[in-house]
């Protein structure tokens, strides 16, 4: 894999240590964006209004289950390792950004360890990180990406371009690839990545990000397809406010009609999808298990997930939802 230049990833994956508590009041304030998260309780991360899973039972398969969570200072990441902590998991998270994961530094229930995706050199890190700890993985996560370079694709320099494939789909596979013997054995495991736009039509001038989330939505489909103890899938999170829109505002012209897209929306007060939305998503698919979920790529905005039964009955019956196939192939 190239090693990146200019490109970096628009989030931060040596603290090591044992969780001192589970309670969700160590948590730091933060604000990803415009998307305020305070020190709520357990329970009340399923009451807030823009949280649409809130009639659901909370996830109890999380007690005692060890969440590696590639990103997880990332505004998503962050937001998801304080779920997960919150519902009994144990988090090993990485960062890059030594500011980043600071305020994470104490939080109860996770330990962080570096890893640059433009450095190989720090997988090892990782690795040996679940060896120190001798707890296997049941859920892996990758919070991690790079929208540059953005416009159009003769106009870029091919190394970047390289290099943001590089950061987006094959650093994270290959850091699955190495802590693979690291999941545990007598049960499925969930492995969970983070599509974006272009799945269903062109989105110019972002042709690295668009080609790495295609990338990773197939290759989805064949590791679920390939192992019988993962549930692999991947999950289009719609419009959210974090850091990564930054990318596209300083692109400016090269963005093209994105631009104006991407400023309307952080100038409104649209909050975007809720974060307690993107993890409602990502716990349905856990709970759902390989025989619904393994292989497809899920839309937190656009599918009925929420009315579960309806949408896993279809899923059961078809095994080609919610995969890249052809339309209309044969007519």
């Amino acid at each position: 894999m190239p090693r990146a230049s200019s490109i970096r990833p628009a989030l931060a994956a040596s603290w090591v240590g044992p969780p001192a508590s589970r309670s969700p009041t160590a948590w730091p304030r933060w604000s990803p964006g415009s998307t305020r998260l305070g020190t709520r309780s357990r329970n009340s991360l399923w009451n807030t209004s823009t949280d649409r899973r809130k009639d659901r039972e909370m996830p109890s398969e999380f007690q005692d289950r060890t969440v590696f969570l590639l990103g997880a200072t990332s505004d998503i990441g962050r937001d998801l390792a304080r779920r997960f902590t919150s519902d009994g998991a144990r988090v090993i998270g990485t960062y890059r950004n030594e500011a980043a994961a600071e305020p994470l530094r104490h939080c109860p229930g996770l330990d962080l360890v570096r890893c640059d995706l433009s450095n190989p050199d720090e997988f090892p890190e990782v690795r040996s990180a679940f060896q120190r700890f001798s707890r296997p993985w049941d859920v892996w996560i990758s919070a991690v990406g790079t929208m540059e370079p953005i416009g159009p694709f003769f106009d870029v320099g091919f190394q970047e371009w390289a290099s943001s494939v590089g950061i987006n789909a094959l650093a994270p596979l290959r850091l699955l690839h190495g802590m693979h013997p690291f999941r545990r054995r007598d049960r499925t495991c969930h492995v969970g990545f983070f599509a974006g736009g272009g799945t269903n039509g062109p989105m110019p001038r972002y042709s690295a990000y668009c080609a790495s989330k295609i990338f990773l939505i197939k290759m989805c489909e064949l590791i679920d397809n390939e192992n019988d103890d993962l549930n692999c899938f991947i999950v289009g999170p719609g419009w959210v406010r974090t850091k990564i829109h930054q990318q596209t505002l300083s692109s400016a012209a090269r963005a093209g009609d994105n631009y104006d897209r991407t400023a309307r929306f952080l100038q409104t007060d649209s909050p975007g999808t809720p974060l307690s939305d993107i993890y409602g998503c990502i716990t349905w698919c856990i709970e759902q298990g390989k025989p619904v979920i393994g292989g497809r790529n899920v839309s937190v905005v656009h599918d009925p997930w929420r009315s579960s039964e309806g949408l896993a009955g279809r899923l059961r019956d078809d095994p080609d939802m919610f995969k890249l196939r052809r339309h209309r192939n044969g007519e």
